[in-house]
């Protein structure tokens, strides 16, 4: 059975899930280790092998051809429908029940077609899954927050190769949720994303990727390499609540700069990680999007302190991949 235990030195929950230890590989001891150690074992993302999953959940495409395909995790990390509660063992055991939902949302059937590779029709398609299928979380009783993410390369945490998302729906809502929250309603005046669209126009530096629907940018407060945020112009707390126009908009832009990214540093593992507003938290928030390329290895320091040592200024990484396109327009 799954847990939450609270540390109380951070007031974080961490999730107990021993069962995902029984993922192939799931413990490595080098970063170049491949995404999937056993690759002699049939793909259970590919077609053919639905059987290797359970049931799908919802799917996408035409009648008999899926072109996105959602499942239920085989090794959740919040799994059941029972009432969050909390459970206090001793002075400083504080757990709960990890009740919720763990889906996984297959990308494509193409085997090698990481995000930056999909084509607009197919981000089209993911974008709309992942709306939809956060839309459905938050009818679910007694979960408050879903959490969207895609991992790409084994030092980002993917166990297997073929490209995928993954969707937790949660009792609770996370620090890290509500310490955005919380800088939403210190910033004086109008909405702080909206702010920094205007501001990151202005000044420029910082911007690899805008249109009429999004701005991308390394933002000014970078903890790591080549960090980027995708921010949609429309004001919008919650992802399933937005326009398709703007979901659309926000898959390409993160295809248009992982491209950039992949054409000036190679094949770099990633994390997409997707915030919206719990569901049913009020103003203010701004739905956005995380990129966090691994470049870099978080040492003690880092995680004594918390304190992220960026060894690439936002500005000379927003310049990099801006002359990527450049280049490639020669």
């Amino acid at each position: 059975m799954n847990q939450l235990r609270l540390d109380p030195l951070t007031g974080r929950w961490v999730v107990v899930s021993v069962d995902r230890a029984s993922r192939p590989a799931a413990f490595f001891s080098q970063t170049s280790a491949p995404v999937q150690v056993d690759t002699s074992r049939p793909c259970p993302f590919c077609p053919g092998n639905e059987e290797s999953t359970p049931p799908a959940l919802e799917t996408y495409g035409p009648t008999g051809h899926w072109l996105v395909r959602v499942v239920p995790n085989l090794y959740p990390a919040f799994d059941g429908d029972q009432p969050f509660v909390v459970t206090n063992r001793g002075p400083v055991f504080t757990q709960a029940t990890a009740e919720g939902i763990h889906e996984v949302l297959v990308l494509s059937p193409e085997h090698d077609t990481p995000w930056d590779k999909l084509s607009s029709d197919q981000i089209g398609l993911v974008m709309s899954a992942i709306r939809d299928r956060i839309e459905e979380h938050s009818h679910a009783s007694g979960l408050r927050y879903s959490q969207a993410i895609v991992n790409a390369g084994r030092e980002a945490g993917a166990s297997v190769e073929h490209p995928h998302a993954q969707l937790l729906g949660m009792s609770f809502v996370p620090r890290e949720l509500v310490e955005e929250q919380a800088g939403f309603a210190r910033f004086a005046g109008r909405c702080l994303l909206c702010t920094t669209v205007d501001a990151e126009e202005h000044v420029g530096h910082r911007v690899v990727y805008a249109d009429d629907n999004v701005l991308v940018i390394c933002p000014f407060w970078s903890g790591t390499p080549f960090e980027m945020m995708v921010i949609p112009r429309n004001h919008n707390s919650h992802l399933h609540q937005s326009s398709t126009a703007d979901l659309v908009a926000v898959g390409r832009a993160m295809q248009t700069v992982l491209g950039q990214l992949r054409s000036h540093l190679g094949n770099v593992p990633y994390n997409l990680v997707f915030h919206s507003a719990p569901y049913r938290a009020p103003e203010p928030y701004h739905w956005h999007v995380h990129i966090w390329p691994h470049l870099t290895t978080v040492a003690g320091f880092e995680q004594g302190t918390g304190v992220l040592i960026n060894i690439e200024a936002p500005e000379q990484a927003a310049e990099e991949l801006r002359s990527v396109v450049h280049a490639d327009a020669h």
